[in-house]
């Protein structure tokens, strides 16, 4: 129709040049469009109706090719993506202006870390420290890198740790259910022990601020896993709990109200945190969530409004030393079936003699397993997340994810390529062939980068620069509003 219209129109035009054609406003002309239409459709000469449109789809063509190669604001370089995706805190000018000094520049303090992120495990300065590794505008990536852009997280840290607040809603020790909302005071242990390592760490923490103004985020201090413990709640429970909570809040303080939840968080690592919120969906929408279960695949996750918190076994001890010569396996998995995907894996593995794929209790000491292997598989079971991935960083097993749409713990921040293999659990048939195909050079330097990378995948009381706390809480500094609302 387009083309057709087209040519009516230019029939129109050239009639009306040569007198031939009443003005289209003249009060004939609009008394019989039906006979305007006919009288220039029969005038057109026969071969038109197929130079005509061809014309026009030719400077179609050539004008959105043009469009777009003299428009780059229509594709955003990776150098701007950290700025966009989370917009700035309330001390900069424009959630669009990159953090950058007003030289362009961008220089260390000598008091600051630098070989405690770049270095290797014995402190010395690797390549993929230096800006020129990065490129000339450290903005660029590949898979030898461990950071998405170490310049940017280096300085965003930095200012993170001047700068960041977080308000926590206080309540009293005398409370009912004050052993949910304060932090435990005991060494966390057990399989979901990461919620409560971030409260107790963040409670002690530079972070805190008694002065809601000077807040950039509102910590909504429940612990999903005690209230599940809970004989007065439990598992039926928490819903209500969590919905009468945020209606006390609101109720009583102004800040949930002016933004409606959106610079709010809570920290969960049991997978019934997200179910938790059936009854408070104004908390599933819009505050920021730290969860273990982080899965693309759930409608309750918002990918980049919340984030990935690494499901972490409490170690105290430093991480073991182990070369590559003495890992004789190519893989191992050890675990319950409780998933089809762990069921197709011992299903094709289970008796193979270079991949050991067990389930039920081990002979061997779970820790040897991990040490003498080369390749570690964290497998889906009931959720996305388990503590292998730690595990294997930990005693420096380089770890294949076999888990579709699992949003990986700190995935603004590193570059998993440089440090894991993910593989599609369609390709589980095909594992063998895969491993193999990793040349002995591409596993060395995927190694390396596990050794650099597992300190971010680690607990300590207190926390040390650079741990699982300071990792979430840059996730979280990401993700503050770049408005500060008014508390007047």
């Amino acid at each position: 129709m387009l083309p057709l219209f087209a040519s009516v129109l230019l029939g129109l035009f050239s009639n009306f040049k040569k007198g031939q054609c009443l003005p289209l406003n003249h009060p004939k002309q609009m008394a019989h469009p039906s006979m305007l239409l006919h009288r220039h459709l029969a005038s057109l000469p026969s071969n038109t109706f197929f130079f005509l449109p061809a014309t026009l789809a030719l400077f179609t063509t050539l004008f959105i090719l043009f469009y777009i190669f003299t428009t780059p604001s229509l594709f955003i370089s990776h150098q701007h993506k950290h700025n966009l995706k989370y917009p700035l805190g309330p001390s900069q000018s424009s959630p669009l202006t990159p953090i950058l000094p007003s030289n362009g520049s961008f220089h260390l303090s000598a008091k600051f870390p630098f070989n405690d992120v770049f270095g290797g495990e014995d402190g010395t300065v690797n390549p993929v420290s230096s800006r020129s590794h990065f490129g000339s505008k450290g903005n660029s990536m590949n898979d030898t890198d461990v950071f998405r852009d170490g310049d940017i997280f280096l300085e965003d840290y930095q200012q993170m740790n001047r700068s960041f607040k977080i308000y926590v809603y206080p309540h009293r020790r005398d409370d009912p259910f004050a052993h949910a909302f304060l932090p435990v005071d005991f060494e966390p242990g057990g399989n979901y022990a990461s919620e409560s390592y971030f409260k107790k760490a963040l409670m002690n923490s530079h972070f805190i601020t008694e002065d809601p103004r000077k807040a950039d985020l509102f910590f909504l201090p429940f612990s999903i896993a005690r209230l599940r413990h809970d004989r007065r709640v439990g598992g039926g429970g928490i819903q209500s709990f969590i919905r009468d909570y945020i209606s006390n809040i609101s109720t009583k303080y102004p800040y949930w109200n002016r933004t409606g939840g959106a610079d709010h968080f809570y920290v969960a690592c049991h997978s019934i945190g997200r179910s938790a919120m059936a009854k408070a969906e104004e908390v599933k929408l819009n505050a920021i969530q730290i969860v273990c279960s982080s899965s693309y695949f759930l409608p309750g996750y918002v990918a980049h409004k919340d984030a990935s918190l690494p499901q972490v076994w409490p170690r105290t001890d430093d991480p073991p030393t182990i070369t590559t010569s003495e890992r004789k396996k190519l893989a191992f998995f050890a675990g319950a079936i409780n998933s089809p995907v762990r069921e197709k894996l011992v299903k094709f593995w289970r008796n193979d003699s270079e991949i050991y794929a067990h389930f039920g209790r081990l002979k061997t000491p779970y820790a040897d397993e991990l040490l003498g292997s080369k390749f570690c598989l964290h497998v889906k079971g009931f959720e996305v997340n388990t503590a292998r991935i730690a595990d294997s960083l930990y005693y420096g097993c380089v770890p294949i994810i076999l888990a579709n749409y699992y949003d990986l713990p700190f995935a603004d921040i590193l570059n998993w390529k440089s440090f894991s293999i993910a593989v599609v659990t369609v390709d589980i048939p095909l594992l063998k062939k895969i491993l193999r195909g990793i040349t002995s050079d591409e596993y060395s330097s995927l190694r390396g980068h596990v050794l650099k990378v597992r300190k971010h995948f680690q607990w300590h009381v207190p926390p040390i620069d650079f741990d699982a706390f300071f990792m979430v809480m840059y996730e979280l500094w990401l993700r503050r509003s770049c408005i500060r609302m008014s508390n007047d």
